[in-house]
């Protein structure tokens, strides 16, 4: 919670704000454990090749995570006429549904959207990374959280033909062509 208070330490005005990260899937125990063994000898390992490589999981970051705390924290804030600033990743919010960006002044929710960016330090020349904001956007509450939350699907027949594929790839077990009474 971000609180604005007069000079006698009295609130009169608060907001919220959501410090997004993201999910892993993969594997990051093994790659660590490896490289206790002999930090000095693998500290330049190269684990990307193997199998469960960590990487980001933004699918399931904005699925799971994202959208139940706008639904739920949001949705309270945003009846009681306060704002949300959501701080996250570009690569995460660039997989993100395009938002319909509103003014400033017409904003519910503030997306504030950091990188990393390599800095050759003042001095001795040396580089290494900062967390800088690369960019701010604006939107309303009901709309950022509609477009986040509704699927767009494709058309059936893109489906239908997707599942074709897969069980052609598996000729050696046939599907069985039973039906199944009432389902449901």
């Amino acid at each position: 919670m971000l609180v604005a208070y007069d000079g006698s330490g009295k609130v009169y005005d608060f907001g919220a704000l959501e410090v997004q990260a993201v999910y892993i899937s993969g594997n990051v125990r093994e790659p660590f454990a490896s490289y206790m063994k002999d930090p000095l000898g693998r500290a330049a390992m190269d684990w990307s090749k193997e199998p469960n490589y960590p990487r980001p999981d933004f699918l399931s970051s904005s699925r799971k995570r994202l959208a139940p705390q706008l639904l739920f924290k949001g949705g309270i804030l945003h009846n009681w006429k306060k704002k949300t600033a959501v701080a996250l990743d570009k690569s995460f919010f660039d997989t993100l549904p395009k938002l319909k960006r509103v003014s400033k002044s017409r904003a519910d929710i503030a997306w504030l959207i950091y990188d990393l960016k390599l800095v050759k330090e003042k001095g001795d020349g040396s580089e290494r990374y900062s967390l800088q904001k690369v960019d701010e956007v604006f939107t309303e509450f009901e709309e950022a959280l509609l477009t986040l939350t509704k699927p767009t699907p494709g058309k059936v027949e893109d489906f239908i033909k997707h599942l074709q594929e897969k069980l052609d790839e598996q000729p050696e077990t046939p599907p069985v062509n039973k039906t199944i009474e009432k389902p449901f």
